[in-house]
């Protein structure tokens, strides 16, 4: 969320103040903990694991709004929250904006596991085909194509060379099996972490509310919010089903955000009406 900048309002209303306080503090904690709690990595403590995995607890769906991976990461999400969070929290008072806030972040959450849930359904399943007849040849694509970043290259050069050699040792197809199951459960384990999701809500919001202020796409180019917002959620959506493997942004959380954010804003709206 670093693209952007909007003239927004000046000062901290709140609601939005106290989250951007609390994401600090959290922030700190996570740097205390790892560089002087002797290496306590409050992310696999606090970050949404993906309910498979061993590690996940349900108030990680609100916890993991509160935690970050780095200082950029931070800045540019509370700087998004400042710049249209007090927009959103002046008309909308606190009480509502703090509502808003954590159904799209929550939201946003929910929407990820959904598609986890999806991609590692199909992945057994290619694990359970590849088990219908193991190969050295098959088993070094597998874990290169869908376990990038969760093993040691010069692990999985030496077991294959040593497979190539000894095809007909019964131990590897084991130890193939084993290895593979281990992977899963290391790329179930990884947490998601951030604010964007409830930040992508909040765009979303001030696009529908505030249609035809300008933002300044890099700082330079000017656009109405409304394309703006179209413009990022198309984004989000084609790199989110492009999927690169190199690629660790959770696109389907902020698409959860913002689609959360719409539901809500259209409920709100009819309950008025009504």
């Amino acid at each position: 969320m670093n693209q952007f900048r909007s003239s927004g309002i000046p000062g901290l209303m709140p609601i939005v103040r106290n989250i951007i306080i609390i994401n600090v503090l959290f922030f700190v904690a996570t740097i205390a903990a790892t560089f002087i709690g002797q290496g306590i990595d409050l992310a696999d403590y606090l970050g949404l694991h993906y309910w498979g995995s061993d590690k996940f607890q349900p108030y990680q769906f609100i916890t993991y709004m509160f935690m970050h991976g780095g200082f950029g990461h931070i800045f540019f999400n509370m700087f998004a929250v400042w710049m249209f969070g007090n927009a959103l929290e002046q008309v909308w008072g606190p009480k509502r904006f703090l509502i808003y806030y954590f159904v799209t972040g929550i939201g946003a959450g929910i929407l990820h596991l959904l598609v986890l849930w999806y991609q590692f359904h199909g992945l057994q399943e290619t694990l359970n085909l590849f088990m219908t007849d193991p190969n050295p040849v098959d088993f070094e694509a597998l874990v290169q194509n869908y376990f990038s970043g969760h093993y040691n290259p010069d692990w999985l050069s030496q077991m294959v060379q040593y497979w190539n050699a000894n095809p007909n040792d019964p131990s590897m197809i084991s130890e193939a099996s084993r290895s593979l199951n281990v992977l899963m459960q290391s790329t179930m384990s990884v947490p998601t972490v951030g604010a964007s999701g409830a930040v992508f809500g909040i765009l979303l919001a001030y696009g529908m509310l505030f249609p035809n202020s300008e933002i300044y796409l890099y700082m330079i180019f000017p656009m109405k919010a409304k394309w703006f917002v179209i413009l990022y959620g198309a984004l989000e959506l084609y790199l989110g089903v492009s999927n690169s493997g190199n690629d660790n942004i959770a696109h389907f959380a902020h698409l959860g955000g913002m689609i959360f954010g719409f539901i809500l804003i259209k409920y709100w709206k009819n309950r008025q009406w009504r």
